[in-house]
């Protein structure tokens, strides 16, 4: 005998309360003629800003700088005072055989039918686990999500010495977060030649916050039984290995989308971001279904997944009012030393991504990169920007470069000389 599920039949679902669903929220709910809902796994609505206890928020959407906190409960007062409704501590566990979403609530299951769907669900860190750092297995190793998480809302103590894994910009966040709890951050180990954040961040860090930074080396085993006592750290020019002690250890950045939802649905997978393909209007392969911020580019700013929000609720009114444009378009390939680009498909005639710019993730740096896209083994555009391409952050690729693309020529291929 089944259980037994509601029924609920908004104009627009939008699964994940973040910055991109909330914002995409703000924009559709007064523009349908139905609801707008969103669906959020948490007790609270708002997104990864809600533990993110520092400045830096909102400067590309709302231009003012706010804390995480401040700038969620924004977002959340936005879409509820446009006509949004928010449902909290329901999560989508899959897909019904129309093309619904399921729902598990404190009330019970339900099934959602919408005539669009946003997937916002946005990104997360990858765990000890599936680095596969070996050694021990002790308490006391996070994710800078974990350690946030415990920090800010649940005014947990984590420890006095930390180790964090990795030098990108969520990785000074995570030191931030450490200080607030009372825990000295000793080490950040990064495998690549030199800090993935920007000078910016890394140069006061260093000074400022006193925290040791130690490019090309890694952790080869942590060490402790009931709790972490410290990681043995590998140089990998030399070879030479150390023992560092701490009773922390943090694991940042390394993002991967919360796909499961795509793959679900059977929708194709980019090889580099292991999130949806979408083209720059962030629809996917399936009609009605889109897709928008963190979960197509892990992982980029706040306030940038916000301002897919406003991409996609445009595509997703233009789906609704029966004049969306044509759909496929040229695929585009990212050549090393690129991993990924986001959106990974071009409409010719259709809008241009989000801000106008190309995300990119790139495994080596390049300081004054040439961009160069071929299609059919012919240069069609070529450019010198006058900013770094460097691993651990977002490199945006002006999106007029795809501007000579001729729709019967094949997919397009993006490289920096």
């Amino acid at each position: 005998m089944s259980t037994p599920r509601t029924r609920l039949t908004p104009e627009v679902a939008i699964v994940g309360g973040g910055p991109a669903g909330l914002r995409a929220a703000s924009e559709l709910a007064p523009s349908v003629t139905g609801d707008v809902l969103v669906l959020e796994r948490e007790h609270e609505a708002g997104g990864i800003p809600r533990h993110c206890d520092h400045t830096g928020f909102g400067i590309r959407d709302l231009h003012r700088v706010l804390n995480g906190p401040n700038y969620a409960r924004r977002l959340v007062r936005s879409a509820e005072a446009a006509g949004a409704v928010i449902r909290t501590d329901a999560m989508v566990t899959g897909w019904t055989g129309d093309g619904g979403l399921e729902v598990t609530t404190p009330e019970g299951l339900a099934e959602v039918h919408a005539k669009a769907i946003v997937l916002a669900t946005g990104a997360r860190e990858r765990p000890r686990t599936a680095r596969m750092i070996p050694g021990d297995r002790p308490d006391g190793v996070y994710t800078t999500g974990m350690l946030q998480n415990l920090v800010h809302l649940h005014h947990r103590e984590v420890g006095k010495r930390a180790v964090i894994v990795g030098s990108e910009l969520v990785s000074w966040s995570a030191v931030l977060t450490l200080r607030h709890g009372g825990c000295r951050t000793v080490l950040m180990t990064s495998e690549h030649r030199r800090p993935e954040a920007y000078a910016a961040f890394t140069v006061p860090g260093r000074l400022g916050l006193r925290v040791p930074v130690r490019t090309r080396t890694r952790v080869a085993r942590i060490i402790g039984r009931g709790r972490v006592e410290a990681v043995e750290i590998e140089d990998l020019d030399s070879g030479s290995r150390d023992v560092v002690e701490c009773d922390t250890v943090v694991f940042t950045g390394d993002w991967i989308p919360d796909n499961e939802l795509v793959r679900a649905a059977g929708l194709p997978l980019d090889g580099g971001t292991c999130g949806p393909v979408v083209d720059s209007e962030l629809r996917t392969a399936r009609p009605g279904l889109f897709a928008a911020g963190n979960v197509v580019h892990p992982v980029d700013t706040a306030d940038v997944a916000a301002l897919d929000g406003v991409q996609v609720a445009t595509s997703v009114l233009e789906h609704l009012a029966g004049r969306a444009g044509e759909s496929g378009g040229l695929r585009i390939v990212a050549d090393e030393p690129l991993r990924w680009v986001s959106p990974m498909v071009h409409t010719p005639s259709g809008r241009g991504p989000t801000r106008g710019r190309l995300l990119a993730w790139t495994d080596t740096y390049r300081p004054f990169p040439r961009v160069t896209v071929r299609q059919a083994g012919e240069v069609i555009a070529r450019r010198r920007v006058p900013w770094p391409a460097a691993p651990g952050r977002v490199f945006r690729i002006p999106g007029e470069l795809l501007d000579a693309a001729r729709p019967d020529g094949g997919e397009l291929r993006i490289s920096l000389g």
